[in-house]
């Protein structure tokens, strides 16, 4: 089985295409290179993992891969909350337009896709955990590009696309960039550099928070399992207050640094966590890896690089 991965060397996409690797799969990544890391291309390079260098609008390359792939992960987006008020047009753009080039040569081919949608599709909830049948009401322009890319979608599986679409919630993990990364990379980064950690807001918000491994282990059930036409949620299952994760990881990494609060960010939500019944149920899907042993091998390798 082939397996193309669009946006394979950023964060998530070249985990994915490691674990996957590593299952025996034969993988291809492709991406524009953008916001991918030394780090990532480090890891394909080593695995030889081919990597493709295009963006996934330009329909002409994307085509030749898909047709000569199995199944399509589509992981290719801008990823950033704070980034999105500031450029909502190019979020649109990007993710909304690449989705849509995927899908009708995904289409076009008979070929299934993966969708990574997102968790800010929920917007603020009405009820958690939060199933997958929540009403959706992002609240940032990222948030709104994740649902009009799930929209498309709907749209080419009316006629015929064969997809599944997932919608993570906090992934981390080895190889996530501070530039764009969520709160734990910021709060290890500043840990390791001996310096404050900052939270926006009171810090009693809570987030799911699941471990690259295990979202990637989710993944290849959906690849086994074929559930066309579903969404799943990708988390713990488990929320942690913000307050407590910055707690643990001055615990994990040996210092005694201040926690600091900032105001509020535009977009953020209060509580976020997942329902993952539907995942356990259908495909399976069991998370393994504990937020305080997924921290442990994180800091590992985030905090070698500053001693």
């Amino acid at each position: 089985m082939k397996i193309l991965i669009t946006g394979g060397a950023g964060f998530i996409g070249h985990n994915l295409a490691v674990y996957l690797k590593n299952r025996g799969y034969s993988v291809v990544v492709l991406d524009n290179l953008e916001r991918s890391s030394s780090r990532a291309l480090t890891k394909l390079r080593e695995l030889e993992i081919p990597l493709i260098k295009s963006d996934v609008r330009d329909k002409y390359i994307l085509k030749s891969l898909i047709e000569e792939s199995t199944i399509i992960i589509h992981a290719a987006a801008y990823i950033s909350v704070e980034e999105s008020f500031e450029k909502p047009q190019e979020y649109i753009i990007n993710n909304v337009a690449g989705t849509a080039t995927v899908a009708k040569t995904c289409l076009e081919y008979g070929k299934p896709l993966i969708y990574m949608s997102s968790a800010a599709v929920y917007g603020n909830p009405l009820k958690t955990p939060i199933p997958e049948e929540h009403p959706l009401n992002p609240t940032s322009p990222y948030g709104l590009s994740k649902l009009m890319g799930e929209l498309v979608l709907e749209f080419y599986s009316k006629l015929g696309l064969k997809c599944v679409t997932l919608r993570p919630f906090n992934v981390y993990g080895p190889g996530q960039s501070s530039a764009y990364a969520g709160v734990i990379i910021k709060f290890i980064t500043s840990a390791c550099r001996g310096k404050p950690l900052v939270i926006y807001g009171d810090g009693l918000q809570t987030r799911d928070f699941i471990h690259v491994n295990d979202f990637s282990r989710l993944v290849e059930l959906v690849i086994e399992k074929k559930p066309y036409d579903e969404v799943f949620n990708a988390g713990s299952g488990i929320p942690t207050r913000i307050v407590d994760l910055a707690r643990l990881v001055t615990r994990l990494v040996g210092v005694s640094v201040e926690i600091l609060h900032a105001p509020p960010r535009p977009g953020d939500i209060r509580e976020s966590w997942a329902e993952i019944s539907k995942a356990r149920r259908v495909l399976g899907y069991q998370p393994t890896i504990t937020l305080e042993e997924g921290l442990k091998s994180t800091i590992r390798e985030l905090c070698s690089g500053f001693t």
